[in-house]
């Protein structure tokens, strides 16, 4: 009998992966909604124009997945620091390889895993930065230069990120590109749109 993990692991098409996460967030409630979805766009945005040496339908279903089991309160900072490893053991039980927990595991550093797969810090890259272009509860979304800014500076300090300066080339490409030459950038134009939802 097929797993969890080899049916959704088998489908190529990243739309189709969101609809059957949401899916499966009704049936058993894991932690889905719109970041996740912003957060899975922006690393196929990623993935699609910087041809990093990685395997996309892993890190496209890891970025939908990673996040299962965090909570809806941010001032819980046991779950905060806890939810990766904890989602990382959920995966497990649904069949997904012990590299690809892994790779979940390693969204965060709050675990100190060694040798980080590279996958991870493409995680660690959208879900840092994506999350700062939303809108909280207690703060309003970062503007795309201030969260690049708090990214490199504050959040990933002193850590060896292998995809951050490509990550940082690739947001300044994304937002030199305008409709027609006019307008915001490409990624400032998604930030509103997930901001508006």
């Amino acid at each position: 009998m097929e797993t969890f993990a080899q049916y959704i692991l088998s489908e190529k098409n990243h739309i189709r992966k969101m609809e059957i996460v949401y899916y499966l967030q009704m049936k058993t409630g894991i932690f889905y909604d719109k970041s996740v979805v912003f957060k899975t766009e922006l690393a196929k945005l990623f993935l699609d124009h910087m041809h990093l040496d990685v395997d996309e339908n892993t890190v496209l279903t890891a970025c939908l997945l990673y996040a299962c089991k965090k909570s809806d309160d941010p001032t819980d900072l046991e779950k905060v620091k806890s939810y990766a490893k904890d989602g990382a053991e959920y995966l497990a039980t649904l069949g997904f390889p012990k590299r690809f927990c892994k790779i979940c595991e390693e969204a965060n550093r709050y675990t100190g895993s060694t040798n980080r797969e590279k996958e991870s810090d493409i995680l660690e890259l959208v879900d840092q930065f994506g999350g700062m272009l939303l809108h909280r509860p207690e703060r309003i979304a970062f503007k795309i230069d201030e969260a690049m800014v708090l990214l490199e500076y504050r959040n990933l300090k002193g850590k060896n990120n292998r995809y951050l300066e490509k990550f940082k080339q690739f947001i300044e490409i994304m937002e030199n590109l305008k409709v027609n030459g006019v307008g915001n950038g490409l990624i400032t134009d998604l930030q509103e749109r997930m901001n508006a939802a």
